[in-house]
């Protein structure tokens, strides 16, 4: 990658934005009915076939939780028995008979789990995390009994051996490598007592994976800050203190207010709440979650690091880094540390002067404290007060909920792509805040079906994702049906949902993975869509957040939610200023988070269990960053992505893709920014072909090279220095 790990760039780059990592619902899906002989399961369970519901869009009418684990099973037996069979085959193996074979293998399994864990993320209850514990050991020793098998990776060797005089296509035979390549990596080469191993630590990870996540489930609700006395409150609007009351009331304690924990470490609730001790109180709350108590993390993040470096060590590598980074775009773990490294001496110069900066605001107040982590979003709201006299709520005013969807997020999608959301009422949705859309091209021709989650509730974990019920594939004629979830706090009773700015790119961003899942056009499932590197999975939805501030789409839905005046020219000049302040303090959070990843998955395989707090601070400490004011954005104990596990040793790529981001969005602006023109192109070149060829000669056929920071730089108005 072109300049990526030169110091004299990458120094500057003090901003990047992420993903965050997913009880009532409607139709009656969290009742618990007590199950019904087998018999009659199997009779009526609406999983065991396709849904005749539009692109087999589940019917979410009919299924309920007593529905899945017989489809799980029923589905992993199938599996099993079309393995068999192909394992079975006399005939020599080729690509049809065997890969194309397991493509089309455990029909009923993909759709009960892509139904299933979904709804787990989203909607949670009691029922379906009883299922998930049983579940986890089930499906890892599943995933073994296929990709552990010999006799069947023997068969995929023999073709892969010989896949250059197959006259296989350019998509063929990048899926059989991939599957070659997985087949590997899963320990298909090791011998019989490795390979038990290896079954043993996977039942073993899957367990305290899904333990972790959800004790993390259990204490959104637990994990709360009651306040009785509402002078506490000062510093919050009226609106806001009303949702507090409202939340405390359905929680069972009127009369008092309640304040939920979201995912990260940051609160935003803090830069408002006068109260120093309230905000202390607030901040202990959500970096100290998970550390004691009956959902405490600490052991099982200790023994989730140790089971991987051990797996890894079976499979030939010094550490997990080592091991998953092999297959990403930075392919090793010094190139992830390099380029952090080159960032942190500009880092942390802007980190100091940002908190000296607020030190004096401090002092300016009279107050005799030094600054704490709890003080640092308070007092940096009065610093951005005075260096832009913004109003973050009134700014808020201007970025009501359904105008940034409707006329932002999908008005800018239709300039791009030439699309078009229509709301679909017809279609079952799993809750009644879930609303139902379908996707059509410019052409009028059905695309896909989506799924819009947009609000808070219990039952649903921290953060914004995107998913798909439905993966797009040519090869089974099936057509996407994609969600995206978010958390965004919903307006009181009768009163409009106002977001801010930075609720508003993520609905850029989530679509943006939407769109990526949506726009799929391969033949074959495992390549389509986002199952791509997570170094380059977040690029494409990267890339549609700067359309947020494009001013011929805010001009659209920047619009006051009560008179419809547009954003007043001013004040959307000091959002666009400030969208640099205090970016020393955001980009360290960040990098701090994702350094701990790393580290965690660069211990040996005969590192001992670790203290997770001295950990930390060691491995913080190593690296120069550690700053009590400014913790990390997730600490071990409710850092979801590395250690629930999607993101192990992968937290670092949000920065990565960042640069392929801006660079591409960089280019299109010089193409002539918002227009079908280049919205074609690059639908064609990143989107439609998910990970059916290499992904950077898929970035170079958009952008005709490869990435260069120069174009991150230039996105953040900052200049490269010379060292």
């Amino acid at each position: 990658m072109k300049h990526l790990l030169l110091a004299t760039a990458i120094s500057s780059a003090l901003l990047l934005t992420a993903c965050s990592e997913p009880q009532t619902t409607a139709n009656n899906n969290t009742q618990t009915e007590q199950p019904t002989t087998a018999a009659e399961v199997q009779q009526a369970n609406p999983l065991f076939v396709k849904s005749v519901l539009q692109y087999q869009t589940p019917d979410f009418n009919a299924i309920k939780d007593k529905h899945f684990m017989p489809a799980f099973n029923k589905g992993m037996t199938e599996q099993m028995t079309e393995v068999q069979a192909i394992i079975n085959n006399a005939a020599k193996p080729d690509f049809a008979n065997t890969i194309v074979a397991l493509e089309k293998s455990g029909e009923l399994l993909t759709r009960t789990r892509s139904i299933f864990y979904n709804l787990a993320g989203s909607d949670s209850n009691q029922t379906r995390r009883e299922i998930q514990k049983e579940l986890a050991p089930k499906m890892a020793a599943h995933n073994d009994n296929i990709f552990l098998n010999k006799a069947l990776f023997d068969k995929v060797a023999a073709i892969h051996a010989q896949s250059e005089t197959l006259a296989l296509s350019a998509e063929e035979t990048r899926l059989l490598d991939v599957y070659y390549k997985r087949f590997v990596r899963a320990g298909a080469q090791l011998n019989d007592q490795q390979k038990q191993q290896i079954r043993d630590i996977n039942t073993k990870h899957s367990s305290l994976t899904t333990q972790f996540s959800q004790n993390l489930l259990a204490l959104t609700n637990s994990n709360v800050v009651l306040v009785a006395d509402k002078a506490l409150l000062d510093g919050l609007p009226a609106g806001q203190i009303e949702q507090l009351a409202n939340a405390a009331t359905q929680a069972g304690h009127p009369g008092q207010y309640l304040i939920k924990i979201t995912n990260t470490t940051r609160q935003p609730i803090l830069a408002m709440l006068k109260n120093r001790e309230l905000r202390e109180k607030v901040w202990r709350a959500s970096a100290e979650r998970a550390l004691s108590g009956e959902n405490n993390n600490r052991e099982i993040v200790a023994e989730l690091a140790q089971l991987r470096a051990q797996k890894a060590k079976l499979l030939g590598y010094d550490n997990w880094a080592a091991f998953g980074l092999e297959s990403q775009m930075a392919k090793k773990p010094e190139a992830v540390f390099d380029m952090f490294a080159s960032m942190i001496p500009a880092l942390m110069q802007n980190v100091n002067a940002e908190a000296a900066a607020i030190q004096a605001k401090i002092d300016a107040s009279g107050e005799q404290f030094k600054l704490q982590p709890w003080d640092w979003l308070f007092y940096a709201e009065q610093v951005r007060t005075d260096k832009y006299n913004l109003d973050e709520n009134a700014v808020k005013e201007y970025f009501e909920f359904n105008r940034v969807l409707e006329d932002g997020v999908f008005f800018t999608m239709n300039r791009l792509y030439g699309i078009t959301f229509k709301p679909r009422t017809d279609i079952p949705v799993y809750h009644p805040d879930v609303k139902a859309y379908e996707l059509f091209d410019a052409d009028g021709k059905s695309l896909a079906i989506f799924f819009a989650d947009y609000f808070a509730r219990e039952g649903k974990r921290g953060g914004a994702w995107m998913s798909s019920f439905v993966k797009q594939s040519g090869l089974k004629e099936q057509k996407p049906v994609v969600v995206n979830v978010m958390n965004i706090q919903k307006g009181a009773t009768g009163e409009p949902t106002l977001i801010s700015y930075d609720e508003a790119t993520t609905i850029f961003h989530e679509l943006g993975h939407g769109l990526h899942g949506m726009f799929s056009k391969v033949k074959y499932p495992t390549l389509s869509g986002t199952s791509v590197s997570r170094d380059f999975v977040e690029f494409p939805s990267t890339f549609e957040e700067d359309w947020a501030m494009h001013p011929e789409v805010i001009a659209n839905y920047a619009k006051h939610h009560e008179t419809g005046e547009p954003i007043p020219d001013e004040l959307l000049t000091k959002v666009i200023q400030s969208r640099s302040f205090n970016q020393g303090y955001d980009t360290l959070e960040y990098v701090a988070a994702a350094l701990l990843d790393m580290e965690w998955h660069s211990l040996a395989a005969d590192a001992p269990l670790q203290d997770i707090e001295k950990f930390e601070q060691q491995a913080l400490t190593k690296h120069g960053v550690n700053v009590p004011f400014v913790p990390p954005r997730y600490k071990s104990a409710f850092f979801s992505h590395s250690m629930g596990g999607g993101y192990s040793a992968g937290y670092y790529a949000y920065m990565w893709s960042e640069i392929l981001a801006a660079d591409a969005f960089a280019y299109v602006q010089e193409q002539g920014g918002l227009s079908r023109e280049m919205g074609d192109k690059y639908r064609k070149e990143i989107l439609e072909v998910g990970n059916s060829r290499d992904l950077m000669e898929s970035f170079k056929a958009f952008r005709g090279q490869e990435p260069d920071t120069s174009a991150l730089l230039k996105r953040r108005g900052l200049k490269a220095t010379v060292q």
